[in-house]
């Protein structure tokens, strides 16, 4: 690329807690990010009004940039083709917001808006763990449990933006909840889910006076969560190791799923796994040779994430600078 080009495009993160607004190339080489609270106490407008001045301010200190295109990075549900924001759990009072063409108007370029499943998914496709891939499987693994699809080289979001939602899938009658539903695969393999099994099976083992090394009193229970668990696995602990492992034999019966259907080149995996695959990954792929069609496993890779805590920065920049294709 020409570096002196000054064509530039703007990925918008509008997340719960944070938003980010990052400046960036052709060559995925970030220029500028702003980053600022959500405080979803504001509204919309007023958080959208935020968005526009600082993007104003930018453009203003960068006289060099031509602005090219805005993408658009935001939880579900939303409708990607018509740009509209539908009321996400962690933003509050954003019912129906026409968000692509509010920008569109005010920047005069074109928006595109995903969820952010899909966002993180075409960033990984495009720079980081599946690059190369002509079909790649994005699994969150973090708070929730979401995917994002590529097929056949374009992101696959359904009918009406709900391609991906794995989460919801049910892999046991009884167990901890996800996505409203017990025994689902968010359930097992998230990490509000993971906290819900560790006070389980802790609970259990303290009530029948069976010692737990990382929780020895019922009063820690509250304190639990999947990182401290990840943390007393990985010091050797029996019980948090014990807990570890449903979640991964459950991760791995998961996946083959993914991959008897799908029959993806590459599952990346962010989050959880990917600090922790170490732990899980021997788990997994025992499941995974007894419940996956043996061709299909044979020509799919499972890979830990590799933009790590960078992936906020190109999710909504891949949205901006390749909408061609979702």
């Amino acid at each position: 690329m020409d570096p002196h080009n000054g064509d530039i495009y703007l990925g918008l993160d509008i997340g719960g807690t944070k938003c980010s607004i990052v400046a960036g190339d052709e060559a995925f080489s970030v220029r500028e990010k702003v980053v600022f609270d959500t405080d979803t106490r504001r509204g919309p407008e007023v958080i959208l009004s935020e968005f526009r001045v600082r993007i104003r301010s930018m453009l203003v200190r960068n006289k060099e940039y031509n602005l090219k295109r805005i993408g658009i990075s935001c939880g579900g549900p939303l409708d990607s083709k018509k740009g509209i924001i539908y009321s996400p759990p962690n933003l509050p009072g954003w019912d129906k917001v026409p968000i692509t063409r509010i920008f569109s108007e005010e920047f005069g370029v074109e928006t595109a808006l995903q969820n952010d499943a899909n966002a993180c998914a075409l960033a990984e496709w495009l720079m980081g763990a599946g690059k190369g891939t002509l079909n790649m499987i994005f699994l969150t693994f973090g708070t929730g449990m979401g995917a994002g699809l590529i097929l056949n080289g374009r992101i696959y979001s359904g009918t009406n933006d709900l391609g991906g939602e794995v989460g919801h899938i049910r892999l046991a009658a009884t167990g901890p909840v996800g996505f409203g539903k017990e025994g689902s695969f968010e359930g097992f393999c998230s990490g509000g889910g993971i906290a819900q099994l560790a006070k389980s099976v802790v609970s259990e083992r303290l009530m029948n006076n069976q010692p737990v090394g990382f929780c020895p009193s019922t009063d820690l229970l509250n304190s639990i969560d999947a990182r401290s668990v990840a943390l007393a696995a990985l010091a050797g602990d029996r019980v948090a190791n014990q807990i570890i492992r449903i979640s991964a034999e459950y991760l791995g019966k998961a996946l083959a799923i993914l991959i008897d259907i799908l029959n993806p080149e590459c599952i990346v995996i962010g989050s959880i796994y990917s600090r922790n695959e170490m732990l899980f990954k021997p788990i997994v792929e025992k499941i995974l040779k007894e419940e996956a069609i043996p061709a299909s496993l044979e020509v799919c890779r499972i890979v830990p994430a590799a933009l790590g805590d960078s992936i906020g920065d190109y999710a909504a920049l891949c949205v901006a600078l390749y909408k061609d294709h979702f």
